[in-house]
């Protein structure tokens, strides 16, 4: 099953509607997402709770990292450039923090808020190598801005 973004970001709209706290609005994106397609393996968020500094916030699947710094891994790469970071191969990614074994690709967005400031960043890992695309990148990002930057 691949994720149908039409229905997720209607689904996210209407269950997240009204609602302002961060970490809420993470748990219900975490899920929503996780189960929306079966590439996904691991998904969450990193929030910025310090400058240079992400630790776990809500997500679907195994253990996570609890801290990475900016200047490790994918996450702290989009945490740090504020850019997407689609990696097709993590093994290939200098630097890459190996939360789980079993993660070949991943899709790391950053999450801003209404300021543009990036408050977080959302991870999606995958057991597939070169699991992700643009597409799901720029869904993805859509669904992000319009919860998060309103």
């Amino acid at each position: 099953m691949t994720a149908d973004y039409e229905t997720l970001a209607k689904t996210i709209a209407a269950l997240t509607e009204g609602e302002s706290d961060d970490v809420a609005l993470m748990a219900t994106i975490a899920c929503e997402v996780h189960h929306a397609d079966d590439r996904f393996d691991w998904t969450g968020f990193y929030r910025v709770t310090e400058p240079g500094v992400l630790k776990i916030g809500p997500y679907q699947g195994g253990h996570g990292c609890l801290v990475i710094p900016f200047e490790r891994g994918v996450c702290g790469a989009a945490a740090r450039m504020g850019d997407v970071q689609l990696v097709p191969d993590v093994d290939a990614f200098p630097g890459h923090i190996a939360c789980a074994s079993s993660t070949r690709s991943e899709l790391v967005l950053p999450v801003r808020n209404a300021a543009g400031e990036v408050i977080a960043v959302f991870d999606i890992d995958s057991d597939q190598p070169d699991a992700f695309t643009e597409a799901d990148a720029g869904q993805l990002s859509e669904i992000l801005t319009s919860v998060f930057a309103k």
